[in-house]
């Protein structure tokens, strides 16, 4: 398999970064993720280099002869990296790895290209191209990649045992690779994940928040979170989502598995939107469900108070993982309001509830609607038929509301008691000539809908018209 043209075609700073190799001797490659996403012909900009030389030495010369000023060197993980247009090119020089059990930070020694490909997570990620003359745009699959894209499967370059022991992050890496594309993790692969599940312990929250966030964003969510729960890791990183499940019967009543309906409403979130907040609002709209469930014999299971609970519980779940205080705010809000548009449904709400509703949502208020019509998740298609036309009805109140505000708005400050009373004359056609022409010069945005603003014009309407 060769890639020559397409480098030529669509990314021709790996030729030049090829030809500047060829000039210095140094051996380079283009490797991993991006390599992979050529052959599934998915697009990638970030784009790894690996060379048999210093990568910092051979970065700067790359950027002097192309003109680039910003160099960006991270001497604790022995890259560099550049911009190019939309690219993105982070180098390391090939190397081999050895670690500490109680910490991910590798010893590291310069190796081989056939090393350095060992000490990748997955198969899929050691694809390489060569990007030296000889062999230019020759795929190099030392570890049969392509044979594991063909079969859709998620497996590690060495015994799993190692490799999550050693790098437990990768662990989340797998789940998240095989959410992101659909892979199978193979079985050695998946087992060793859930036999060094607690590793996870020793990786910062940020590291690991920033996987489930590529997690949430995935095409279908929920399969990722599956696999968090089927290896046991979603109890350690995320136990609030954990402890939703469990579908729960007294006598004749039941209510829904929280867990499993909380994976439904973020699936139909990620159908509609790719915000990653307002997935993260479909997962954890009813997090106070479990705190705040009551039974009563006459009426059954009831939750009361869990949309307010629930966004107090946010915001300490979003400080446990590192998420900027704005974002919480905004997946707070849409808890606490989750429940409003189906009461306004199925009330005779005044205009002024619509109002109400409209001004706390502020400009998130289709992000909300967005929330709950996937919150509509039963097994009974005429219910949800029901649920759906209600929020049709919610919407258009909204749309008449904001019509007749608008239409309010645009009425002059300027009243036609307040133009007798300054021309001192009785009701007569006039009073209307000068309210229209007011309120056309509104609606034209001639002048703003103040005072100060239509007295002014009044006075010019009534010279030309010789009233005074």
């Amino acid at each position: 398999m060769n890639f020559e043209g397409v480098i030529k075609n669509e990314y021709r700073i790996l030729q030049t970064i090829g030809e500047i190799a060829d000039e210095m001797n140094v051996k380079v490659r283009a490797i991993g993720g991006f390599v992979r996403d050529l052959i599934l012909q998915r697009k990638n900009e970030d784009i790894d280099i690996v060379c048999l030389f210093d990568c910092t030495t051979f970065v700067n010369v790359i950027a002097k002869k192309l003109n680039i000023t910003e160099v960006a060197v991270y001497k604790n993980y022995g890259t560099a990296m550049i911009k190019f247009e939309n690219l993105q090119l982070e180098f390391v020089t090939a190397r081999k790895e050895s670690y500490n059990h109680e910490s991910r930070n590798p010893v590291v020694q310069p190796a081989t290209f056939l090393e350095d490909e060992l000490r990748r997570d997955f198969t899929i990620n050691t694809l390489a191209i060569s990007l030296n003359k000889e062999d230019f745009g020759e795929l190099i699959d030392d570890m049969h990649g392509v044979e594991d894209i063909e079969n859709k499967v998620i497996k590690t370059t060495t015994d799993p045992d190692i490799t999550f022991d050693d790098d437990p992050l990768r662990m989340l890496r797998a789940i998240r690779f095989s959410t992101q594309l659909d892979f199978t993790i193979e079985p050695h692969t998946f087992f060793s994940i859930r036999k060094f599940a607690e590793r996870i312990k020793i990786i910062s929250q940020e590291r690991i928040t920033t996987e489930l966030n590529k997690i949430l964003l995935s095409p279908c969510p929920s399969s990722g979170f599956e696999l968090l729960r089927n290896t046991g890791l979603l109890k350690i990183i995320l136990p609030c989502v954990e402890n939703l499940r469990g579908r729960i019967h007294i006598g004749n009543f039941s209510h829904k598995d929280v867990y499993f309906h909380s994976l439904q409403v973020l699936d139909g979130v990620a159908k509609k939107s790719d915000k990653l907040f307002l997935r993260w609002a479909g997962l954890l709209h009813d997090i106070a469900k479990p705190a705040t469930k009551r039974f009563d014999p006459v009426n059954g299971f009831s939750f009361h108070g869990h949309e307010e609970i629930g966004a107090r519980m946010i915001k300490e779940i979003f400080n446990r993982l590192r998420i900027a205080k704005k974002d919480a705010e905004y997946v707070m809000k849409l808890t606490r309001l989750h429940l409003r548009p189906i009461a306004i449904a199925q009330e005779c709400t005044s205009d002024s509830g619509i109002r109400r509703l409209a001004f706390e949502a502020g400009e998130d208020l289709e992000d909300l609607m967005i929330l709950c019509r996937a919150d509509i998740t039963s097994q009974n298609l005429d219910k949800i038929k029901k649920y759906m036309n209600n929020f049709d009805i919610v919407e258009k109140k909204i749309l008449m509301v904001k019509e007749k505000d608008f239409i309010r708005n645009l009425q002059p400050v300027i009243t036609g008691e307040m133009i007798m009373k300054e021309l001192n004359i009785p009701p007569s056609p006039v009073i209307g000539v000068i309210k229209s022409r007011l309120k056309q010069a509104i609606i034209d945005n001639e002048i703003e809908n103040t005072y100060e603003a239509n007295y002014e014009l009044m006075q010019k309407i009534v010279k030309e018209l010789n009233l005074k």
